[in-house]
């Protein structure tokens, strides 16, 4: 056989060219390879593995987050509630049960707990009930079954210090034997003491459960509500969370696994061209390596169910306790899952055909010889990229405008547009590296050069980093947008070492028409009380808080005030070590909320209307030396405002700030609780909310360390795209700080490349979906994440370059086996 001869690929014999028997055989061949080479697919079987099960633990996160669709209405399709019930409430529940047939009645009637500012309700509901049920279970005990009988959800049977078999010292009511421990499957935070029916005699809310198939809700009343009613005013559909994640699941499948099967096609080249040689035709070939990839895929999706499967076990604890309701064991998104497989092993095909369509293209002479053709120069533009992030941009704009949920496919498909756009934007970005390597050292210059000749393995790990990074930092920015320009302030409401101890008629929960009842004490008496619980905590930083009749608002529609007001009192400054010449004289207000002194539509009234007793807008001075949490006194009227309101008269005492030399206990809790419940008065300690700066921090992680995994499990492919051109290296002198350097080099680009373009497709797709925002607009994203953008972009590159140069010098044993070419 002549030379010329083996350089041809044999020409197809037929329409089939060997029909079903050579695809069988093909496949078995591709079979049999995968299962002698395991060891070298190991890498990209653990990427595929990792990423499905990532998908798995997430979908499941995200559906069963949420309440459960029929949270509030057991199994019943509708649900009507009354307030305040009047006389006609007997007629009402008796007219639904005559249009619609049977009827499930629930009473609640709102309770205080004697000295907090938290409360329960005292509930009548049927636990046979025909469609309550699902909103009532049994941890201990059994159902009260008699009119001096109650069973307690756990933390309310904490509070009054009770246990099954006890007495409950019903607040203004007879006291009751406690008989169980109870709860609310679907609200872990629903407190209640449960009765039997007619035993709530003043109830302050009444839910009627029923069943109107065919209605919609308006038709029956205006105080009818559906589960399909409830989720159209979700503006967060789960569904949507969902889709986006498997989404962007599977793309970081498809990128990480490109450059692995493009890698192990050039390592088996001899087999393919052996098999050229004995008559296989390109479809044959190209067949052994799709089917690798979908061997591959099929596996790794197995064993990613498996892992996703045993992490979603482990962190289902975890889940039911932040998001407040019981999960099943099994209770995951199978009908996401199962799709989520299908296409990872699509994922997995058609990341093989790329490689598959190249090995081809390789002569059989070439093949044989181990000698791979050399990459060609793509000239791949930047338009597409371009034209997506524009599209992107009008879709994640439409859907900040929309509200009750409206815009969630346009959400969904900017999202999608972003990821791609982002993608295809990162072989250019290789290309611009490749350019500005010509004033490098030598050993960095290759290491840039190469990311631009072999953007087919380098392009899809820059892809998948910035994908990480992307997610990453959108919900930091978000997050800091949202809650750092802080109107509506989330996190804890108070420290750990923190408590306030109210006056009667005051704290959360109460409002300007609450006043002390007849015998609450004196303000003397409260002070006196305030003062002794901090001497008993050990503590003698305690911090008088005044309120005045003030109201700070915003002119414009958007995200509005939430929280006390306190006066600047000169002690209550000094406490926190804020000297009278850091104030502004003409301050208005002081606060540490970031972006609120940079919002020009806020009015502070002292009444309800502007003109009139206002000032519009007032002068806010940030000050970073006031406490955070909700309650604390974060924002605060100085007494220049005071007098200028003419509002000295209206000023009053409604709390005392302690701070603790340590975190309280549950003992020391419940000591001050009941010593302010004797005078009337009321305490709050801190909240289980996170903070916004929990989030941005898990956040950061997440992004670091997904970026910093794909790169440690990618950067072996790429490196020994370019083996040959290292050992060539090796031979002629070059010692293992080339080979660190070229290494870390490559790590730190990547690295760099992927923080660069995640943070600027976020910022993107936030400035997007802010930009004509019903909330605040472009005015939520003014506070941004520094100190969490600075991790990712400098710390990030800094670590992956570091690592890199460490773990690189040795030289590998597969390049000082091979003769030099």
């Amino acid at each position: 056989m002549s030379t010329a001869t083996a350089t041809r690929r044999p020409v197809q014999a037929g329409p089939d060219n060997g029909g079903v028997p050579a695809r069988r055989a093909v496949t078995r061949w591709a079979w049999r390879m995968f299962r002698r080479e395991w060891r070298q697919q190991l890498l990209v079987l653990a990427l595929i593995t990792v990423s499905v099960g990532a998908v798995v633990i997430g979908a499941a996160v995200a559906t069963t987050t949420p309440p459960p669709a029929n949270s509030g209405f057991g199994t019943a399709q509708d649900l009507a509630t009354f307030q305040s019930p009047g006389a006609q409430l007997a007629s009402q529940i008796a007219s639904l049960e005559q249009r619609f047939g049977r009827v499930d009645v629930i009473e609640n009637e709102a309770m205080a707990i004697p000295g907090s500012v938290n409360g329960f309700d005292l509930r009548a509901q049927n636990p046979d009930g025909a469609f309550g049920q699902p909103m009532l279970s049994l941890v201990s005990g059994h159902y009260p079954t008699a009119a001096n009988q109650v069973a307690l959800t756990q933390e309310v049977a904490s509070v009054f210090g009770v246990t099954v078999g006890g007495t409950w010292p019903q607040p203004g009511g007879p006291a009751r034997q406690v008989t169980g421990i109870v709860q609310n499957p679907q609200s872990l935070l629903d407190e209640f003491a449960l009765v039997i029916p007619g035993q709530v005699t003043a109830p302050t809310q009444v839910t009627v459960l029923f069943d109107a198939p065919g209605r919609s809700a308006s038709s029956i009343g205006p105080n009818v509500e559906t589960p399909q009613s409830v989720a159209q005013s979700n503006p967060v559909n789960p569904v949507t969370i969902v889709l986006a994640l498997t989404v962007v699941g599977m793309a970081l499948i498809a990128l990480v696994a490109v450059g692995g099967f493009t890698v192990l096609a050039q390592r088996r080249v001899r087999s393919f061209g052996m098999l050229a040689a004995l008559g296989a035709t390109d479809q044959r070939v190209r067949l052994v390596v799709r089917t690798n990839g979908v061997v591959v895929g099929v596996v790794g999706a197995v064993l990613g169910l498996v892992l996703g499967v045993a992490g979603w076990l482990i962190y289902r604890p975890s889940v039911e306790s932040s998001a407040h309701h019981l999960i099943g064991a099994f209770q995951l998104p199978w009908i996401v899952i199962g799709p989520a497989m299908a296409l990872a092993v699509l994922a997995t095909y058609f990341a093989s055909a790329r490689p598959a369509r190249a090995i081809t293209r390789v002569s059989i002479v070439a093949a044989l010889a181990g000698r791979p053709a050399p990459p060609k120069r793509v000239h791949r533009s930047a338009i597409p990229g371009i034209i997506l992030l524009v599209i992107a941009g009008f879709a994640l704009s439409y859907a900040g405008r929309s509200t009750g949920g409206g815009g969630a496919p346009e959400l969904l498909g900017g999202l999608i547009c972003l990821v791609i756009g982002v993608i295809l934007l990162a072989p250019t970005f290789l290309s611009v590296l490749a350019r500005l390597a010509a004033h490098t050292p030598v050993a960095a210059r290759l290491a840039l050069r190469d990311l631009g000749r072999y953007r087919a393995r380098s392009g899809s790990a820059l892809a998948a980093i910035t994908l990480g990074v992307l997610i990453a930092v959108l919900v930091c920015v978000l997050t800091a947008g949202r809650y750092g320009n802080v109107l509506d302030y989330a996190g804890p409401n108070l420290s750990s070492d923190q408590i306030i101890v109210y006056t009667p008629g005051n704290g959360p929960g109460f409002g300007p028409g609450d006043q002390p009842g007849p015998g609450a004490g004196s303000p003397q008496t409260w002070s006196a009380t305030a003062h002794a619980i901090a001497s008993g905590l050990g503590s003698g930083d305690i911090v008088e808080l005044e309120t005045t009749t003030v109201s700070l608002e915003r002119a414009a529609p958007g995200r509005q005030w939430s929280g006390p007001v306190y006066v600047a009192t000169p002690q209550l400054l000094a406490a926190f070590g804020i000297k009278a010449s850091q104030v502004d004289p003409n301050a208005d207000i002081l606060t540490m909320r970031p972006g609120l002194s940079g919002l020009s539509d806020m009015q502070l009234l002292s009444g309800n209307t502007c003109p009139g007793e206002c000032l519009a807008p007032p002068v806010i001075q940030e000050i970073g030396a006031l406490p955070s949490g909700t309650s604390a006194p974060n924002t605060v009227i100085t007494e220049h405002a005071i007098a200028e309101l003419g509002l000295a008269r209206t000023v009053s005492v409604t709390g005392w700030l302690i701070t603790t030399p340590h975190g309280l206990t549950a003992a020391q809790i419940s000591s001050a609780r009941l010593t302010v419940a004797a005078k009337g008065m009321n305490i709050e300690t801190r909240s289980s909310a996170p903070s916004s700066a929990e989030i941005l921090n898990w956040a950061t992680v997440f992004g670091t360390v997904l970026a910093l995994g794909i790169l440690a499990m990618t950067i072996g492919l790429i490196r020994s795209e370019t083996a040959g051109d290292l050992r060539t290296l090796t031979a002629t002198g070059a010692g293992g700080a080339t080979r660190r350097t070229i290494t870390a080099v490559t790590a730190g680009a990547l690295a760099l490349g992927g923080a660069v373009l995640g943070t600027a497709g976020a910022y993107i797709g936030a400035i997007a979906y802010s930009w004509d925002n019903k909330l605040d607009g472009l005015g939520s994203l003014l506070n941004i994440p520094v100190s969490n953008l600075l991790t990712i972009g400098v710390g990030m590159p800094l670590v992956a370059t570091v690592v890199a140069w460490l773990l690189a010098g040795r030289e590998p044993a597969t390049i000082a086996r091979q003769p030099i070419d």
